[in-house]
């Protein structure tokens, strides 16, 4: 069964979007987990790499203490470059 999509994600390629971008555009990333155990950290990343499909981008996956929102669990941070 596939991972289910994070809400991170949606918001993710909506920014893009209103960028003037798409998931194919982003050069890097960097996903953040409010988790100690590897299993939320592995969790969170097969969705993500799920969503950016056969786009493979360098990426950093970091587990975190808390995050800016109360009961926010993982934030995903995108680099994207677009020619004009």
């Amino acid at each position: 069964m596939p991972p289910r999509p994070l809400p991170c994600v949606a918001n993710l390629e909506q920014a893009l979007i209103e960028a003037g971008a798409h998931l194919t555009d982003v050069i890097s990333t960097r996903v953040l987990v409010a988790s100690d155990r590897r299993s939320d950290l592995v969790a969170a990343w097969d969705v993500v790499h799920a969503a950016f499909a056969a786009h493979e981008v360098p990426s950093t996956l970091l587990g975190v203490t808390v995050l800016g929102y109360e009961d926010q669990l993982v934030e995903v941070e995108a680099v994207a470059a677009v020619a004009d």
